[in-house]
């Protein structure tokens, strides 16, 4: 359902395939495969992938635990959220 959409760079599509496989909803489950696609959508600014992402290097699942790493994602994950609340304004 969402692949196709993933797979033409849709990021919210991207994220909702990686939440797929961090879940195991529907597919295998697959952090490494969760963490890809996180991270396409998270390099399109989708806060909810930065955060996810974050976790995932907090957890060291599907990719090797880097608390740095962890923290640069929330970080941009708070950004992000904080430039959308912004423009409500």
């Amino acid at each position: 359902m969402y692949r196709l959409a993933a797979t033409q760079g849709h990021a919210n599509a991207q994220f909702n395939l990686g939440y797929l496989y961090d879940q195991g909803k529907g597919v295998p489950q697959d952090y490494a495969e969760a963490v890809k696609w996180y991270r396409l959508a998270a390099a399109q600014g989708n806060a909810n992938a930065q955060y996810e992402l974050g976790l995932k290097y907090a957890n060291g699942q599907g990719l090797t635990q880097d608390h740095t790493e962890a923290v640069k994602w929330y970080r941009l994950a708070a950004s992000e959220m904080r430039m959308r609340s912004t423009s409500l304004l």
